[in-house]
């Protein structure tokens, strides 16, 4: 059967080669003749009714099928067919000469059979994806939903994802006499029985050990959230502290990794007065939460309650995606009351406060899919495991098809990795707070519109922000895509520090200067638009962390001696329990 390099597969018989030639063939003529249907079936007859497809658009992306098809068998042909030893090459500027990561194995190129698998997949993909595409007289988010549905179907279609058409599961197959399908069957048993996917060996991470281990104590428990002082590594510290706020989506700790990666213990190390805050995951208890609360009883209590402890006026503020997007509403809601001095700065990751160019997110917010959160909802929360599913679909060909290939196909034992095992410890959400969350922002996008949302009774308005405001985004971000993050650009009257960073929405987050990877853009000239942005910016290597280190240094250079209320519990609040709380740990 097959080896490593593809060379030595012995084929079953050629009676199963040719039947498998023809299956391929088959599949070609099917999709022509369901697209010409698709087309006939529409009514033009009818005055007025949309055509499903342009004709002549379809035609042409048919042609184009037919003639690819027909060079890919005369290749083959060629070539000697399934005797022969290696495939003909394919043309460079041919569909199947693209780099496919799922086809990286030798094998796939190398082999005839497998060669044939690999380039029918990718003409017949293309040709649906492209006729998904050429669909007319639509909404353009039903456009959207149904590009997005046929990548995913491609994806899940690949032949990679099944035992019979990959070379390398064969090959696994034969070599371990099918225990790697055994063992595959016991990981995918395993996860239907917690009912989530698994990516990584849980096993090997404890928290407060090797991942949230940054050492600190938590001063305050609520019924929302704890807030975590973590201990100073220095004899002085920046006089203004630091309140970080994440998402309640997720756990805390994806700013607090393993400590090569944690951006607290980094901030810790750089002379800050570092605090976090640590949401309660959502039980029953908290069926009647909503936005507000996360407003006022979370972010707002949480600025007084360490502006109290340490005796100073304000404070620099960091809010992470959704908590973000809060971050901007409680700042509005400050500078209405008055009371913006509360916060010295604001510092947005991958956050977004206009959701009109929000990316595929938006593709599962409309009336069918509000009416799913109700219905998985009925205990007054909605179980994390379904925001996990989500984000998978976001990224279904690397979060899914990759690990059933790997550990159900293959059944390889799970990597470590701190950020995954994060991305698997999931977190409940209140039911009102989530749905009218998707509603108000990601479908009415109700935010950017000055009074378009209330808080405690007060009209919000972005534009009265004028609080100084470094907004980074992610370059590869598929959950809050550049040009979303750059709205808030637009919304807020302060002075702005606008920073690209390289790779996406943890990656480009979670970047310590001393790993040495990704780079980031800035541009100081005045610009008005996102291509002008880019147009001018300087490139720098590495991890934006030091440059954001001096923005906020330079804003606030006063430092005072670490003690008293600075070391956590030897203040007015003292130490509740050892970080990272047992708040984290709920599930």
């Amino acid at each position: 059967m097959a080896q490593g390099d593809g060379e030595t597969l012995e084929l079953p018989s050629l009676d199963q080669m040719q039947h498998w030639t023809r299956v391929i063939g088959r599949a070609q003529q099917m999709m022509l003749e369901r697209a010409s249907q698709a087309v006939s079936d529409a009514p033009a007859h009818v005055p007025g009714y949309p055509m499903p497809f342009d004709p002549q658009t379809v035609a042409a992306i048919q042609s184009e099928f037919a003639n690819e098809g027909m060079a890919l068998w005369q290749r083959f042909l060629d070539s000697g067919g399934l005797m022969a030893k290696e495939p003909a090459p394919a043309p460079a500027d041919s569909i199947a000469a693209r780099k496919d990561r799922r086809f990286s194995d030798p094998a796939w190129a190398k082999h005839p059979l497998f060669d044939l698998i690999r380039q029918s997949y990718l003409l017949a993909s293309d040709y649906l994806l492209r006729l998904s595409d050429a669909v007319d007289g639509v909404d353009p988010k039903q456009k959207a939903q149904l590009r997005f549905a046929t990548q995913g179907l491609v994806d899940a279609m690949s032949p990679s994802n099944f035992p019979l058409t990959n070379p390398k599961v064969l090959d696994k197959t034969l070599e371990t006499g099918g225990e790697n399908l055994l063992k595959g069957l016991k990981h995918m048993l395993a996860d239907m029985e917690k009912g989530q996917l698994t990516h990584t060996d849980g096993s090997l991470f404890e928290l407060g050990r090797n991942v949230a281990s940054t050492p600190g104590k938590v001063i305050k428990e609520t019924a929302l959230y704890q807030l975590i002082h973590y201990a100073p590594t220095t004899d002085k510290v920046l006089e203004t502290p630091l309140v970080i706020f994440p998402p309640w989506i997720n756990r805390f700790y994806i700013l607090d990794l393993s400590p090569e990666k944690s951006f607290v213990r980094w901030a810790v190390e750089q002379g800050i007065s570092v605090f976090i805050v640590s949401w309660k995951s959502a039980d029953a208890t908290m069926k009647d939460v909503i936005w507000d609360d996360y407003i006022l009883k979370g972010q707002i209590d949480a600025i007084d309650t360490v502006r109290d402890l340490l005796d100073v006026e304000s404070v620099h503020t960091v809010g992470y995606c959704v908590a973000g997007t809060t971050l901007a509403a409680t700042l509005a809601l400050l500078a209405a009351r008055g009371e913006e001095a509360k916060v010295k700065s604001a510092t947005y990751f991958t956050a977004q406060v206009d959701f009109s160019k929000a990316g595929d997110l938006t593709l599962f917010v409309d009336d069918e899919q509000l009416k799913l959160v109700d219905q998985l909802a009925s205990p007054g929360y909605l179980d994390g495991r379904y925001m996990a599913a989500t984000f998978n679909l976001l990224r279904g060909r690397d979060l899914i098809w990759n690990y059933v290939i790997n550990n159900y196909l293959l059944g390889q034992d799970y990597p470590p990795f701190d950020l995954l095992f994060w991305n698997g410890d999931t977190t409940n959400l209140p039911a009102k707070w989530h749905k009218a969350y998707l509603a108000d922002l990601y479908r009415d996008n109700k935010l950017a519109v000055p009074g378009g949302i209330t808080v405690d009774g007060t009209p919000i308005d972005l534009h009265r922000i004028k609080t100084p405001s470094y907004i980074q985004a992610g370059q590869e971000d598929h959950i809050a895509p550049v040009s979303s993050v750059w709205k808030l650009t637009e919304h807020f009257s302060g002075p702005l520090r606008f920073v690209l960073a390289g790779s996406g929405h943890i990656a480009g987050v979670i970047n310590p200067p001393s790993l040495g990877k990704y780079q980031y853009w800035t541009n100081d000239a005045p610009v008005a638009t996102l291509d002008d942005f880019v147009a001018g910016a300087k490139e720098t290597k590495g991890s934006w962390w030091p440059d954001w280190l001096a923005w906020i240094e330079d804003m606030t250079p006063a430092k005072v001696p670490a003690k008293g209320a600075r070391k956590p519990g030897k203040g007015k609040l003292k130490a509740l329990e050892d970080a990272p709380g047992s708040y984290v740990k709920t599930r």
